[in-house]
């Protein structure tokens, strides 16, 4: 069976999401470090235009977006709770707030003169420079509701008061055992404490201890990879069997878009393969690989004939 490979960067957010996961999982997994804003080259190849970071890969399958990159890890992993599908119905809603409106805010809160160093010691001035240009473009053509920064730390110390009742009777947000929705609260409150350099966590000892109880559960086991690697893995191997899962879909066989609907809306193109109650898939066809079959979430994504 092939590796699992997460192409990531170590100050995004989403990417903490998935390595703690990984932890809790106790996975063996390839690092394949990419770069902060686009051109990423060899991601452009793998996933066509889609730029959210982390991507995961097997073999000749790439998976993007955290919440299908779940769905992978909990298979793995024989974990259901880790998928989205595998929560009750609370979980999800708290794991979309999570995701979506605490993510902008502990955004908005944790960008700080201690997130600027840290930036500064993970980054050069130049690629600094691209980086914050790169987000101002992407911010411009969102579709995101607007919120005021001057509010922010109101509303988090509200959704912190939240999380402290819920962890009165369980060391997790839904039981003894973290579920995905624990690792949605985890990475925005990540960037807020550990990028950031907020203390407002502080204020709710027992949301602190779950905090530690995560991250003591590590990131699993990686092994560096080179990008360009992941290349060569791909072009040796076939995309897996379609999942027997599938539904109606009329643009199955025919060439498709599809674009996340909140932001960095860039379009992958391929025609749709497989469409399950979870994700659409899309074979693409590349010179450097041969075929891939790219794998999204139904929810977030618009898909339209190309």
């Amino acid at each position: 069976m092939s590796e699992f490979i997460l192409h990531h960067y170590a100050l995004s957010p989403f990417s903490t999401k998935i390595r703690a996961m990984l932890g809790q999982a106790g996975l063996d997994w390839r690092s394949a470090i990419t770069r902060e804003m686009p051109p990423r080259p060899v991601l452009e190849v793998l996933a066509g235009g889609y730029r959210k970071i982390p991507v995961a890969q097997i073999g000749a399958d790439v998976f993007c977006d955290t919440r299908v990159i779940a769905e992978e890890i909990a298979r793995l992993s024989g974990q259901p709770q880790l998928a989205l599908a595998g929560c009750e119905p609370d979980a999800r809603a708290l794991a979309a707030r999570a995701d979506s409106a605490l993510f902008v805010d502990c955004l908005m809160a944790g960008s700080t003169l201690t997130a600027g160093r840290r930036m500064w010691a993970a980054m050069s001035a130049l690629d600094i420079a691209r980086f914050f240009v790169d987000r101002i473009r992407v911010g411009r053509h969102a579709r995101i509701k607007a919120r005021s920064p001057q509010g922010a730390p109101a509303r988090i110390r509200g959704v912190l008061a939240e999380l402290s009742e819920r962890l009165h009777a369980s060391p997790f947000l839904f039981g003894e055992h973290p579920c995905h929705a624990d690792f949605s609260v985890y990475h925005t409150l990540w960037f807020l404490t550990e990028v950031g350099g907020s203390t407002l966590v502080n204020e709710f000892p027992r949301v602190r201890q779950w905090q530690q109880r995560l991250r003591q559960q590590g990131e699993g086991r990686a092994q560096p990879l080179a990008p360009e690697d992941t290349l060569l893995i791909a072009r040796l191997a076939r995309p897996r069997a379609l999942p027997a899962d599938q539904v109606g879909d009329s643009l199955v066989g025919r060439q498709v878009r599809i674009a996340p609907v909140d932001y960095a809306r860039e379009p992958t193109f391929g025609v749709l393969v497989a469409a399950t109650p979870t994700r659409w898939i899309l074979a693409r066809e590349h010179a450097e690989v041969g075929l891939l079959h790219v794998h999204f979430p139904r929810d977030g994504y618009q898909l339209d004939e190309a």
